[in-house]
């Protein structure tokens, strides 16, 4: 039987991504390649918002065949290049699709996809997008909401199926015209197995870690993990934090910051002056050392003032952790059950932050229970989901191929 051959385009590698094009690219009955606009995240790079020069620790482009785009006005290399409405700038991608039956793209934003559906279109390949796009996840006035319409009634004339990534990408599409048997979920999602074995080896040396963050025994740990930058909000989290640390009635939890940004000289400030001793800056961590913290923790703390998705959120609940979560995180409507497995506060308002801490940590066998009650969700939220949605999506815009191999 002839494999079906599917493209993927996004403008470079993702860490979240890699594991997942893996997964693809095994299908027995699905002949892969992954386009990329640029590959600057492959290797060392500065990063803007950091400062700093990153390089991820997990393999991006392993396991896949892929290929990256010649590129005008390429940065030089080791800078992290401008991804906006213009940039990047490729050419040749329309020569490379010859022979494929499927493009799925990730993105809708930029010129780089428009002129990617119309390539598409014009070698009669079967087009699926997928995006991030909610409803919370921008401020639109009236008329841009209006607009977005008729974008979208123009992007589905080119657009055979899309992919949601959770309840409110789903309803995004729907609310801009898209007809639900067009919409195949292919959910948001971490690789799950490798956060939830980390965490589980992170486990043996909790208490050492513990202790060399001087940590006193029996008192619980909330974690944020994301840049220290306004749109995150961990000012809002620490003038909240600053009212409960030292209740006994919460056992006087400690807060974790991990992760760098501008803001850090002011948070550590003011940690200092108004609870000292039970802060703790961690800076920026690599990839590889992230489920040692989730494992630290006893409930995490995400305060976003936008975030269309926050893949963070998975990887903690990978961990077997509570989960706090502002009503503009992407991910809560689908991962955050109040009451169950944590809880979710109103956004920039300390006073409601500080309710959803204290429900959270008042009863250590309760907050226990919250945490296995994210493991069991996030089991249901895997790659495995994304596998079948994808497969559900080419099966209904591809004549012949099946949802499962050899169907």
């Amino acid at each position: 039987m002839r494999r079906l051959r599917l493209a993927y385009l996004v403008t470079h590698p993702i860490q979240y991504q890699a594991p997942l094009l893996r997964l693809v690219a095994a299908q027995p009955d699905i002949d892969f390649t992954a386009f990329f606009g640029t590959d600057f995240s492959a290797r060392a790079f500065t990063a803007g918002e950091f400062g700093q020069k990153i390089t991820w620790d997990v393999p991006l482009l392993d396991g896949y065949r892929h290929e990256v785009l010649p590129q005008l006005f390429a940065p030089p290399e080791g800078q992290q290049p401008p991804l906006d409405l213009w940039r990047p700038i490729n050419y040749d991608l329309a020569r490379r699709l010859k022979g494929f039956d499927a493009l799925w793209i990730h993105g809708y934003a930029r010129v780089f996809h428009w002129a990617a559906i119309a390539a598409a279109r014009r070698r009669k390949i079967k087009v699926l997008l997928r995006d991030e796009a909610t409803a919370i996840s921008a401020e639109r006035s009236p008329l841009k909401s209006a607009a977005k319409r008729l974008f979208f009634s123009a992007l589905g004339r080119g657009v055979d199926a899309f992919l949601p990534i959770g309840t409110l990408n789903r309803r995004y599409y729907e609310q801009n015209g898209i007809a639900a048997s067009r919409l195949f979920d292919v959910p948001y999602a971490v690789d799950n197995a490798h956060f939830r074995s980390g965490a589980e080896k992170a486990a043996q040396e909790r208490d050492a870690t513990r202790t060399s963050l001087g940590l006193e025994p029996g008192r619980p740990v909330l974690l944020f993990a994301a840049k220290l930058i306004e749109r995150k909000r961990p000012a809002v989290l620490l003038e909240a934090f600053a009212r409960i640390h030292q209740d006994p009635a919460l056992r006087r939890p400690y807060l974790v910051f991990v992760g760098d940004g501008p803001l850090r000289p002011q948070l550590e400030a003011e940690a200092q002056a108004r609870a000292p001793g039970s802060v703790r800056f961690l800076g920026f961590q690599p990839q590889r050392d992230l489920p040692r913290w989730y494992d630290l923790c006893d409930a995490f703390v995400l305060p976003s003032a936008q975030e269309a998705w926050g893949l963070v959120v998975n990887e903690v609940m990978c961990a077997g952790k509570a989960v706090i979560a502002s009503n503009m995180i992407g991910a809560a409507p689908d991962l955050v059950k109040p009451g169950e497995n944590g809880a979710i506060f109103r956004v920039d308002e300390a006073d409601d932050l500080v309710r959803a801490m204290r429900d959270v940590l008042a009863d250590p066998d309760r907050l226990a229970a919250m945490g296995r009650r994210s493991l069991s969700l996030i089991e249901r939220w895997s790659f495995t989901e994304d596998i079948a949605g994808l497969r559900a999506a080419l099966a209904a815009t591809c004549p012949g191929f099946a949802t499962e191999p050899g169907r």
